[in-house]
């Protein structure tokens, strides 16, 4: 492979069961959360010379974490629960880039949606990586 190759493993629109925000009586009340998360892996790791589990990355896991993370209580952020998805990702060796948008809806009566988004280049990764349990969990 040549260096401009990459994959990534994209997830789009997971719905999460998550409480995030404090609204008011006339507050418009999202009706659900919405993650998109795409991962930057080794590309030997979707280029595969043969068939099975032990040749790529298993990212079921990691969506077992994410769910138990937004379901892990009340959060006053977006931007919260958004962080501890991004260190949930750097727990695992085989993730080299994080692109993570996590979006509500709707943002006012009859709709729109309103998210954050945080993108993490290889060294950012390794960085948190490096740092994930120190200082942000």
């Amino acid at each position: 492979m040549t260096a401009a190759s990459s994959a990534v493993i994209e997830l789009r629109d997971l719905p999460l069961k998550t409480e995030i925000g404090t609204y008011g009586p006339r507050d418009v009340v999202p009706d659900e959360h919405l993650l998109d998360l795409t991962l930057g892996i080794a590309v030997e790791q979707l280029l595969i010379a043969r068939d099975g589990m032990e040749h790529v990355f298993d990212y079921d896991p990691l969506i077992v974490d994410i769910d138990r993370l937004a379901a892990d209580g009340h959060y006053e952020t977006q931007e919260r629960l958004l962080t501890r998805i991004a260190i949930a990702c750097v727990a695992y060796p085989a993730i080299a880039r994080i692109d993570i948008c996590l979006k509500k809806r709707p943002v006012r009566r009859g709709g729109g949606s309103l998210g954050v988004r945080l993108t993490i280049d290889e060294q950012a990764t390794d960085a948190l990586r490096a740092n994930a349990t120190k200082t942000l969990a």
